[in-house]
């Protein structure tokens, strides 16, 4: 019996995430299937908090995969650091931004939203001033902003935080494994990203990591996580020590697959690695210009592996992107929000952030530009 499965194509991945996945990743995905209490797969689990640690620059000791996107990675951070009435700043200029806005209400938070233009980065003198005129419990900003292709000042805002109270939480979910992520050198006391960006892993997988300060705050929590499935507290009971306890049955092959991601990354090198994501992006510039098309954000701001360009004038959007699909097999991003139809956006996330891929794309779009 056929399936339709038999059916997809060969995909370039350029668009917002996922990216392309190595072979070597998805041999990792079809190991055979170990029972989640297994021995075995308790050292794999191991190895992928040790490698997780590198590439998020931390020691601390909560530094795990939760089992969801991104997205729940976003909402373990608020659900275990809020509690009804917390205050707590978002910084916002982008989707990502929003949806934290969103996360953060919902818990019955008290939430401030200090916003910035899309397509520029936050300002941190802005920040500053919010800052003296109010204490918060949690500031929380995107450092990669998938809907512009921001790049946001993450180590600058850790500094105005250093020696408050406020807890800092960054959303790494498109930065992480393509540019520095470094948690602790920043003062991040929650961090959560997603395995399908730049880790080339296929969606699934939200690495996590909570500071010290993070993990006292939950256990200082007046009343209980309000999402059992991704209470920390409880999760951390199956990641750590000799006596493991069943919380949920994990992911088995996704974190086969996560071990075999990070494994290539610290074998090619970190600074390898972000040096490889910064030369195709330049490389993918230098062509855009010669088509006429041109960045949405200024250079000092701009993401290597997330490129945000303004569709030329009379160009349909709908089509191009229908183009590309159909004809070359390469997928590319629309715009969101107040972006749509405005922007399209280019992803050289982790395994696609390479010549090739670009000369691939630039090629496409000459021919249906030109």
């Amino acid at each position: 019996m056929d399936s339709r499965l038999d059916g997809i194509d060969e995909v370039l991945l350029m668009g917002p995430g996922p990216s392309c996945v190595p072979d070597e990743v998805y041999r990792a995905l079809s190991r055979k299937t170990l029972g989640h209490l297994d021995p075995y797969f308790i050292g794999i689990m191991d190895d992928v908090k040790r490698m997780l640690q590198r590439v998020m620059m931390t020691g601390n000791r909560l530094t795990i995969p939760v089992s969801g996107t991104g997205s729940a990675g976003m909402e373990a951070c608020f659900v275990n650091l809020v509690e009804p009435g917390d205050r707590v700043l978002v910084l916002v200029n982008g989707v990502f931004g929003l949806r934290m806005q969103d996360v953060a209400s919902r818990l019955g938070a008290e939430v401030d939203s200090l916003e910035f233009e899309w397509g520029t980065p936050v300002r941190v003198e802005r920040v500053a001033e919010k800052l003296r005129a109010a204490d918060y419990k949690i500031v929380a900003m995107v450092h990669a902003e998938t809907s512009t292709g921001v790049r946001n000042p993450a180590a600058e805002v850790g500094r105005l935080l250093e020696g408050s109270r406020s807890l800092y939480l960054l959303d790494a979910v498109t930065s992480l494994g393509g540019i520095e992520v470094a948690t602790d050198a920043w003062g991040v006391d929650a961090l959560y990203s997603g395995s399908q960006k730049c880790l080339s892993t296929p969606p699934g997988l939200a690495p996590l990591s909570f500071s010290g300060r993070a993990l006292e705050t939950v256990m200082a929590r007046k009343s209980k996580v309000p999402n059992w499935y991704l209470d920390v507290g409880m999760i951390t009971k199956y990641w750590e020590g000799k006596a493991r306890f069943y919380h949920h049955t994990a992911p088995v092959n996704m974190i086969y697959a996560l071990h075999q991601a990070l494994s290539l990354i610290l074998e090619e090198g970190l600074e390898h690695v972000f040096a490889r994501h910064l030369e195709n992006h330049r490389r993918l510039v230098a062509g855009l210009e010669k088509l006429g098309v041109e960045m949405l954000v200024e250079p000092e701001s701009r993401l290597p592996m997330l490129n945000s360009v303004r569709i030329p004038e009379g160009t349909d959007d709908k089509a191009v992107r229908g183009r590309l699909r159909a004809d070359y097999k390469i997928e590319i991003g629309a715009g969101l929000g107040p972006l749509a139809g405005k922007i399209w956006r280019f992803g050289l996330m982790g395994h696609t952030a390479r010549p090739e891929n670009v000369d691939s794309l630039l090629s496409a779009l000459k021919a249906i530009l030109v």
